[in-house]
């Protein structure tokens, strides 16, 4: 009986016992979840959904279900240990069937010789993976006016977010300049109070918010003061993201009294539903994040948008897409929710993804098209540049430069390195008054001790003109953004400008024998940063992003699936801010930041996502990324294949030609991907075929993660019906079958195939006619002409009769038979 009612993966939190100290698991117990239970226990219907279809959680059968599984799990902890010697923090029930338990690692393995137990995993941590862009992207001339305008793209889709929260009060989620939000039967999740203000997070755009902290309070690092027991944005990262994904249409952003320009969410009249699991200063745990997707799917989301990533692998499998985390995001898909997340930010490093899974969309981050730059006009005619988003001094104007270290109140401050700026007290005011102060960028501004905002403080509480930040030695990786200041103010990133800066100061700046500075006759001005310049090469592949090839298990052993999924901007991105957000030192206390990383990236991809759901309400969310792949492009503004920033020998920045395993598929094109003409579709039972024909997999594993036996194989992992195709291992010729479905009107496709020297390809048939609704199939072969130890690039195009462009990359690497 046991074994037919308990089932799925739990994460369990350690309770204290008398000798190991108690920590978190998850634990997965026999029995199907809701999502795939088809009957057999008795007095309980069948609730399983088909591929691509929600849940009803209002049906009787589904609560009832639902209850039992909760009480199957009270059970089994209450038939195994003592009263209080555990904690539960969790019942999943909805996506896997489980729980998350704090118990001791004795009690955890008295769980695991349970005949009723799948798993017992101790819980780890995952990490956020941290506006011009809509203009850049197109939308508001190419995709907002089909859907009827801004005003109007996104109606009555919900966009789910796991992340740090939101600010609710924020103008880009406000609702008194826009038409009035109805109600939304589809979507049934709650809107927590905050316990002290009993403020309402929800206004009808932000139509849910919830918080999950079970297992990070059970672990002992969740902290309410600065965490918040409720949905608000402790951090900044959640109301970020949320913005740009689905934020208003046209807010200014305005900083120290200079408008940047109008932000924008890429589908602006899309509803928000926040699930709060990740905090400011430890990240998050997987119990908390599974607990987050597992509500939002039974909520009723249409789209997930995930800007985390684990912290490390899965200790309990060693099987890239069978954890916990995309288990659960596997049955999200199944019940037709279409997951963007972020590819990671361990770039530009190869293997350096942590989103893995087929039926996910991993998100690559683009620098778009906009620069900050500044100069630094010195006494003897040298102009040095360099960043700062600030304004200019005086027009015709210079100052005295006067360096931190040669006004300091006495020598005894040095222990405090006042070169960095930080402490304004540990300067003399009437030395600086008037100058320009030059400071250290010490290493203290990598690691957020200190921080560009802070000079700028410093600057204006002694009454300075402005300030320059000189970089005086580099590590490798260190990556140098733009940041506003209300000030004039520059930061000097190349070292051999700095030392220009450095040397011109000194010769110019007489000292007696002690050391002390006679008389400053060092002069310099700043020049206007507030204006971004465009640049026709974009987009390009941010350094920080994540690259391929992607992995099949954690001995790194290559994949036949490409990742990342697609290329979306991610770098340098305006969106809103939260005003007790601390994730940024630069933007404390501020309304908005112009932030980087993947998780810049993978809401971008989500809100697009809800656009073309709008259109297409009825599409399976691999249809949806199909659509997003296969109408990407390669090319950037100025018609030249993209770039990618790479270090160079010398650990400097440099741009190389980037590839598949920069960008994947290439740079999402919103409004080609509304009309795609092919799309390459999978389901659930694809997806498992796909794991069930991936070396290495146990079909064991598989069933406890997903509950479904291996019935079905499709030969090669390669053959998944996914809108690319990678061989790893390609030795002699392999021949792949991929099935298209025309989504437009009936249309004549002309199919051509471009690769690297060393793998021939051929597609067959060379053309073919679909009618509306139609699908076909074809071929591709790959034969290895020369073993090169290194991967293949190539293509497939279809082009359509009228006018539809469908591409698909191919990447192989050959080996000697």
């Amino acid at each position: 009986m046991w074994a037919s009612v308990l089932g799925c993966t739990v994460l369990v939190l350690f309770t204290v016992l008398t000798t190991g100290k108690a920590e978190v698991y998850i634990v997965r117990v026999e029995g199907e979840p809701i999502i795939s239970y088809k009957g057999g226990v008795d007095g309980f219907e069948a609730t399983a959904v088909e591929s691509d279809e929600k849940i009803d959680t209002t049906s009787e059968t589904v609560i009832s279900y639902a209850g039992h599984l909760e009480n199957k799990h009270d059970m089994l902890l209450g038939r195994l240990f003592e009263h209080g010697t555990y904690q539960k923090l969790y019942s999943y029930r909805h996506l896997i069937n489980g729980f998350a338990v704090h118990i001791s690692p004795e009690q955890a393995e008295v769980l695991r010789r349970s005949p009723d137990v799948k798993s017992v995993e101790r819980d780890w941590k995952v990490r956020r993976l941290t506006t011009h862009t809509p203009q850049f992207l197109g939308l508001p001339t190419g995709v907002w006016p089909t859907g009827g305008g801004f005003d109007r793209a996104g109606e009555d889709i919900v966009i789910g977010f796991v992340d740090s929260g939101i600010f609710p009060h924020h103008p880009s989620f406000a609702t008194y300049n826009t038409d009035p939000y109805g109600p939304l039967p589809k979507y049934r999740g709650k809107c927590e109070l905050d316990s002290d203000t009993k403020m309402n997070f929800c206004n009808g755009k932000i139509i849910g918010a919830q918080h999950f902290a079970k297992a990070a309070i059970a672990a002992g690092s969740f902290n309410p003061a600065i965490d918040f027991a409720s949905p608000l944005d402790g951090d900044g990262h959640g109301s970020h993201t949320a913005a740009i994904a689905a934020g208003n249409n046209g807010i200014p952003v305005r900083m120290h009294g200079h408008e940047f320009g109008k932000a924008s969410g890429m589908a602006p009249r899309a509803r928000i539903a926040v699930y709060k699991a990740l905090y400011r200063i430890f990240g998050g745990f997987v119990a908390d994040v599974v607990a987050a997707i597992d509500q939002a799917v039974y909520d009723g989301v249409d789209i997930l948008s995930l800007s985390v990533g684990p912290n490390s692998p899965s200790a309990n499998t060693k099987i890239t897409y069978l954890n916990p985390f995309d288990a659960t995001l596997l049955s999200a898909v199944k019940a037709g929710v279409f997951v963007a997340q972020a590819a990671g930010n361990g770039g530009p490093f190869p293997k350096t993804l942590v989103s893995y899974s087929p039926w996910i969309a991993s998100v690559a981050a683009a620098i778009d098209d906009r620069r900050y730059k500044n100069h630094l006009t010195l006494g003897n005619g040298k102009i040095l540049a360099g960043l700062g988003l600030s304004p200019a001094t005086h027009p015709n104007q210079t100052y005295t430069l006067v360096a931190a270290n040669d006004v300091l109140m006495d020598s005894s401050v040095m222990r405090f390195n006042p070169s960095d700026c930080q402490r304004p007290e540990l300067l003399n005011k009437n030395l600086v008054q008037g100058n320009i102060l030059l400071c250290g960028y010490s290493f203290n501004f990598v690691v957020g001790t200190a921080s560009i905002k802070k000079v700028s403080e410093t600057v204006r509480s002694l009454g300075a003109i402005g300030f320059v930040l000189a970089v005086e030695n580099v590590s490798p990786g260190t990556k140098f953004d733009p940041v506003p200041v209300g000030i004039p103010g520059i930061l000097i990133t190349d070292v051999s400008k700095s030392m220009d800066l450095i040397q011109y100061y000194n010769i110019s700046t007489p000292r007696d024998w002690t050391g002390r500075v006679k008389s400053f006759k060092a002069i310099g001005s700043i020049g206007d940063g507030l204006m971004p310049i465009l640049h026709k090469s974009a987009p390009q592949v941010a350094l920080f992003s994540a690259r391929g090839p992607n992995i099949r298990d954690f001995s790194f052993q290559d994949a036949d699936l490409l990742k990342p999924d697609i290329l979306a901007p991610g770098s340098l991105i305006w969106a809103a801010w939260s005003p007790n957000g601390t994730d940024e030192a630069n933007y404390v206390g501020e309304g908005f930041a112009m932030i980087s990383g993947t998780s810049m990236a993978a809401p971008h991809i989500a809100g697009i996502a809800a656009l073309i759901k709008q259109k297409h309400p009825h599409w399976s969310p691999a249809a949806i990324k199909s659509a997003l792949m296969t109408t990407s492009t390669t090319i950037d503004r100025a018609g030249r294949p993209l770039q990618a920033q790479q270090y160079s020998e010398a650990e400097a920045m440099k741009f190389v030609a980037a590839t598949p395993f920069d960008y994947g598929s290439g740079h999402v094109n919103p409004r080609a991907a509304l009309d795609p003409g092919l799309i390459f579709d999978a389901g659930y039972e694809d997806y498992l075929g796909f794991l069930c024909t991936t070396p290495g997999i146990d079909a064991h594993e598989i069933k406890n993660y997903t509950n479904s036996p291996c019935n079905y194989t499709m030969g090669q992992p390669s053959n998944l019906n996914s809108p690319s195709i990678t061989v790893a291992h390609l030795v002699g010729t392999r021949t792949v079958t991929r099935t298209v479905t025309n989504v437009a009107e009936e249309e004549t496709y002309v199919l051509s195939t471009r690769m690297a020297p060393a793998i021939a390809i051929e597609a067959s048939p060379q053309a073919m006619t679909l009618r509306p609704g139609a699908s076909r199939k074809f071929s591709v072969s790959l034969t290895v002409r020369s073993v090169t130890g290194t991967y293949s690039f190539g293509e497939i195009l279809m082009k359509g009769s009228r006018g539809h462009k469908v591409r698909i990359p191919v990447i192989a690497m050959g080996y000697q038979r």
